[in-house]
């Protein structure tokens, strides 16, 4: 099996790695209640829903922040 002679140095090494570190891109969608830019498989969070279902009522979250501030 083959051995290498020398050490590779960490500029090097984080070079070859480099093109597979970085973030991808978000896949953006548009929620089918609100027309909201959302991520994709996630609920919205402007409206609540998923898949055109409402998941999440909003109107009781907002009202219960609002309790949670005061």
């Amino acid at each position: 099996m083959a051995v290498p002679k020398q050490r590779h140095n960490r500029s090097r090494t984080r070079r070859r790695r480099g093109g597979h570190d970085k973030q991808k891109q978000l896949s953006l969608v548009e929620c089918s209640s609100c027309a909201q830019k959302i991520e994709a498989h996630k609920i919205c969070p402007f409206c609540g829903s998923f898949k055109g279902v409402e998941v999440i009522n909003m109107t009781a979250s907002v009202k219960k922040a609002e309790k949670n501030k005061r």
